[in-house]
């Protein structure tokens, strides 16, 4: 599990490797990641938008920017949690993941929250630190 806290937003990442949607023998590695959302504030925010950065063991770098998260923009009243999941494909055994969410404040404030830097280490290969 991986933590990162911003401005009072909490943001923990689980990812778990996919073994039945993988193929070494092809050097696709799949990852499933859960990401959870805590709103430890006193401020209702909303997610507008998302930025990954995705980089294998290879060095291949691919950057991810787009509104919301799987298809929705939550809003987050204090106290309040939103989870979803998602995958990510690898062409490499290994790799990294991290980003940021943009949000919103009711009082039309913007600010970038860190998604944490979490490893993405297939049970199949030999183990790299990335």
């Amino acid at each position: 599990m991986y933590i990162a806290v911003t401005r009072d937003i909490q943001v923990t990442a689980l990812p778990s490797f996919l073994p039945d949607r993988s193929d070494p023998s092809e050097g696709l590695a799949f990852w499933s990641y859960t990401i959870e959302i805590a709103n430890l504030g006193r401020v209702r925010v909303q997610l507008l938008s998302r930025h990954w950065i995705i980089v294998d063991a290879n060095g291949r770098r691919e950057e991810v920017r787009g509104p919301g998260v799987v298809g929705e923009q939550p809003v987050l009243e204090p106290g309040e949690i939103f989870r979803y999941a998602s995958g990510c494909p690898l062409g490499a055994p290994s790799g990294l993941m991290q980003g940021s969410y943009r949000m919103i404040t009711d009082a039309g404030e913007t600010f970038d929250v860190e998604i944490p830097a979490f490893s993405l280490d297939s049970p199949l290969s030999k183990p790299t630190l990335n």
